[in-house]
């Protein structure tokens, strides 16, 4: 590219300022506030000064009316989020998804330094009861949120961060569920995989087992290659997940991408159950009889065990909508089955692929008294994640228990 000091005028250019002679065009090449190279262009040089002048103008006053705590609360998010260079592609997009559809445009509009804690209070309560959002998605809210009021704090813009504890006030207060996500009963589990044989859904079994019997997180199990998996041994190799999340940008369309799986404990290996080894072999048979397998490649990678009929990695928001249309099928059937034989039906709750992940913990943990076992199997950093959240106690589970000190214990 033919660059010039001067243009083919002969007219000295500014610093910051280029001629490209091929197409005359004038380029001017800045910093913006948050260190990212930009550039405007012109083809007339006093036209581009013009440009020049106001993005000087708009950056003076913006810096202005941030230091004078003026500024919005989007900007200060744009601010921050510029900042976190260090995020995974797929968190930066979940978060600024999340700034965009609940805050941006009514919220986000507030000066920062006019909002004080009961706003975000009143803001909370005002999402969970005219915008009907779960706990959960508050979470995410808060988890934008908090951060970038923090950051106006540490620029001395204002004094305390105004939605220090809001998040557990509005918990304790609200009587929706919290989002605990429950395992499925033994009974449950046992139904569902056995209508997993109706031709219809046969198609499924594979994916889903898998799920079911490694506990792994469904990025992981997309994720999977067949050299990850030692058939002989028997044992699945997790070394990194697959992502499905919006890209970054100004749109928001989707795309697959490898990461790491979600903590460094995360890397490990997983020992095959029975049915998982049979998922595996169904599922290379499967793509025999219909003549095809995974083609996609993701970062350099390719042969991916689980795939659609269009030869791509699986989406996982279409395998759950796939579980709840096999649900919706499953409960009217057996509603009707157990009128017909006088017995009370078993009704499976609605549930998603991470609700399988809880229920192989669940069943691992009333099987396996080595936590460290457990831990490693789950790919948690930290122990309390498997015993607080994941291992879900039952009253069948306390009662089996109580059964076992009864039998193994001459405690009286």
């Amino acid at each position: 590219m033919a660059k010039s000091r001067k243009d083919d005028k002969g007219r000295a250019l500014r610093k910051g300022e280029t001629f490209r002679k091929y197409d005359r065009i004038y380029i001017y090449k800045y910093t913006d506030p948050f260190g990212r190279k930009s550039y405007l262009y012109s083809k007339d040089l006093a036209a581009l000064r013009e440009k020049e002048d106001a993005l000087r103008r708009d950056q003076l006053d913006g810096l202005d009316t941030y230091v004078k705590g003026k500024a919005t609360i989007n900007f200060v998010f744009d601010r921050y989020i510029a900042s976190r260079t260090d995020l995974r592609s797929s968190t930066y997009a979940n978060y600024v998804y999340t700034f965009d559809h609940f805050i941006r445009e009514g919220f986000g509009k507030k000066k920062i330094a006019d909002v004080k804690y009961s706003d975000v209070l009143y803001f909370y309560r005002y999402l969970l009861e005219e915008r009907n959002i779960a706990i959960d998605s508050l979470s995410s809210v808060h988890t934008v949120l908090h951060p970038t009021f923090q950051l106006a704090v540490r620029d001395n813009i204002i004094r305390n961060n105004p939605s220090d504890g809001v998040l557990g006030e509005v918990k304790r207060k609200s009587d929706k569920s919290s989002g605990t996500r429950h395992a499925l009963t033994i009974e449950q589990q046992r139904a569902f995989i056995k209508f997993l044989e109706r031709p219809e859904y046969y198609r499924q079994k594979p994916i889903l087992t898998v799920l079911l019997g490694t506990g792994c997180r469904i990025g992981e199990v997309i994720g999977l290659r067949w050299e990850d998996i030692d058939m002989e041994n028997r044992m699945i190799s997790i070394n990194h997940a697959v992502t499905f999340h919006i890209r970054k940008g100004d749109t928001y369309s989707c795309k697959h991408e490898l990461s790491l799986p979600k903590t460094s404990a995360g890397v490990r290996t997983i020992p095959m159950l029975d049915e998982v080894y049979e998922a595996f072999r169904l599922e290379k048979e499967l793509q025999e009889a219909a003549g095809c397998k995974c083609n996609a490649e993701i970062n350099g990678m390719s042969g991916f065990i689980f795939c659609n009929r269009f030869g791509n990695v699986r989406n996982p928001s279409v395998l759950n909508r796939t579980i709840k249309r096999m649900l919706k099928k499953y409960n009217a059937m057996e509603i009707d089955e157990a009128e017909k034989q006088g017995r009370e039906p078993v009704i499976i709750p609605h549930f998603t692929c991470h609700h399988l992940r809880h229920t192989f913990c669940t069943r691992f943990c009333e099987n396996e008294t080595n936590v460290k076992v457990i831990q490693s199997v789950m790919g948690h950093a930290d122990i309390a994640t498997t015993m607080n959240i994941y291992a879900e106690v039952t009253d069948a589970t306390k009662k089996e228990a109580f059964k076992n000190l009864s039998r193994n214990f001459n405690v009286f």
